[in-house]
């Protein structure tokens, strides 16, 4: 389901119920309704048979055991007992029943969207790529160096940062990980793109990578295996010079205190560079923008990610990147994807890593519909073919351009798939380190995350949680439930988008959070 397939012709101010498409069987609660309630909805009366809470799903017409209900025009389970009209339909009468299409013949990507032109306030990197944001990085090549790291990074205050007005912060990038791990095996691949691609992403301005120095991920590995540039032990002048990355170890520095010695003093002339850079015009083809989805709820599916997929689509029609991950919640929508997919070649890894995640997760015994969280239940979703249906909603309606590996650099324009686990730190971590400079993160239920070096845009589905949670959110998607335009409002959200790049801070930037949610995704055993 694309954003522009949405049918919200259906939403009127106070209704209490919408109905996505003509053929959906179950309509959304837009607020409590109590038993014994009428509600008009289609030109039909429907009377509430139980207490329904608002973003859950109410039967609109009568459904034998075994058949499916349907919602945005799709399948998303078969019934398990059977349903009258007015019943609440959830867990208790619905499972899961998605069956993933290895056909490819009816990939038909869609023409290319009218050319957008825009512009933005960034950093322009040496390497073409162009910076929403310009932070310094500490980064970690092992856990053992995550404390010290975090020290340097604490002796850079606010009042201390004066200094370099230009520069954005200093932050630790560090993790529970670098040894215990088979020498460039595909968990120490996978760390290694996330750590290359947080130290040269274009939000950062500059980077120092301390590590312990017997570890498995060393500065030597990152600089064979994934191309960063290092100078080792170099003093300002040839830093300066010479743009490369200095890196530090613990045992050959001499311990803890020597090592934050060095790091510091290494740190100012870092700064120093970064400094150097200020913003500049820069065409919004320079954009990369990441969606997330975390803390979904019934109404995600109907405003909050159809309206950022036409932020989305924008970016594309801009010469930008959108891209989506969370492969285990594209599980029930993929075919939308795949009939969208640039080629045959496209489609087929998607459909590969979607079998990858089955049989991965078999191997413990679990199953992808699992997938749902208490929370998103709570909210109205029911299976993970429901919350995937709204979640590749943010998407757009775009071609599908290319599949990549976690945390790999997105060297291509338009959309794209990255495989990722359906963890939002996860998610967005691999995103980030991919080359993304701008999040736009949609929640139900309320999440509160924020990522350094890349702004997040924190989108409420509903009205309610804008209004609890204001201090967090950043935009209101809820008015749709109210009747506002969707495009109309995807239009402002994409506007939004670009005040962010030219420097206006979120919610999360304003209260500083970042420093913690670095969270790469790795496979296999610790040994």
């Amino acid at each position: 389901m694309t954003h522009s397939e949405t049918n919200m012709n259906n939403v009127t101010a106070n209704s209490g119920l919408v109905r996505l498409d003509p053929e959906d069987n179950v309509a959304v609660a837009t607020k409590p309704l109590k038993r014994g309630e009428s509600v008009e909805i289609g030109g039909q009366t429907v009377v509430a048979n139980t207490e329904i809470p608002a973003g859950h799903k109410m039967a609109v017409s009568g459904v034998q055991a075994g058949d499916s209900i349907v919602k945005y025009g799709q399948p998303i389970g078969l019934v398990t007992a059977a349903i009258r009209p007015g019943d609440h339909v959830h867990t208790h009468n619905l499972a899961d029943h998605h069956l993933v299409s290895d056909d490819l013949s009816k990939v038909n990507p869609p023409q290319a969207p009218e050319r957008l032109s825009r512009t933005f306030e960034g950093f322009c990197r040496p390497d073409g790529r162009v910076g929403t944001r310009n932070y310094v990085a500490v980064v970690s090549t092992v856990n053992c160096s995550a404390t010290v790291c975090h020290r340097v990074v604490a002796r850079f205050t606010e009042e201390r940062m004066e200094r370099w007005p230009n520069v954005d912060g200093v932050f630790a990038v560090t993790h529970t990980t670098g040894c215990a791990l088979e020498y460039n095996g595909l968990k120490h691949q996978m760390l290694g793109r996330v750590l290359a691609g947080y130290a040269q992403h274009p939000n950062v301005g500059g980077c120092l990578v301390v590590g312990l120095g017997c570890e498995q991920t060393t500065g030597g590995y990152l600089q064979q295996h994934h191309g960063i540039v290092s100078l080792h032990a170099p003093d300002g002048t040839q830093l300066t010079r010479d743009g490369g990355i200095p890196m530090l170890t613990m045992q050959t520095e001499g311990g803890t205190r020597q090592t934050i010695a060095k790091a510091d003093a290494l740190l100012e002339h870092v700064l120093d560079r970064a400094n150097q850079c200020e913003r500049e015009t820069a065409d919004a083809s320079h954009l990369s923008l990441a969606v997330e989805c975390g803390g979904s709820d019934g109404y995600s599916g109907l405003t909050a990610n159809p309206a950022v997929g036409v932020v989305s689509d924008r970016i594309v029609a801009c010469g930008g990147l959108s891209v989506i991950s969370e492969t285990t919640e594209l599980y029930g929508a993929e075919h939308l994807l795949v009939g969208r997919s640039r080629s045959p070649e496209v489609a087929r890894k998607l459909l590969d890593r979607i079998q990858w995640w089955k049989e991965y997760v078999g191997r413990y015994g679990g199953q992808i519909d699992n997938n749902p969280s208490v929370g998103n239940k709570a909210g109205g979703l029911t299976t993970i073919t429901e919350k995937s249906l709204g979640a590749v909603s943010k998407s757009g309606g775009t071609a599908l351009e290319a599949v990549f590996d976690y945390g790999e650099k997105m060297e291509t324009r338009g959309l794209v798939v990255m495989d990722s686990p359906g963890f939002d730190p996860a998610s967005v971590t691999g995103k980030v380190a991919g080359g993304a400079n701008l999040v736009m993160f949609t929640t139900g239920r309320g999440s509160c995350y924020g990522c350094k070096p890349t702004p997040v845009i924190k989108i409420a589905t509903n009205t309610n949680l804008y209004d609890r949670m204001r201090e967090d959110m950043d935009l209101n998607a809820g008015c749709i439930l109210d009747g506002r335009d969707l495009q109309s409002v995807g239009d402002e959200f994409f506007e939004f988008a670009l005040r962010v790049a030219n420097g206006q801070k979120t919610c999360s930037e304003m209260q500083g959070f970042g420093d913690h949610e670095f969270v790469p995704w790795t496979v296999g055993p610790t040994v």
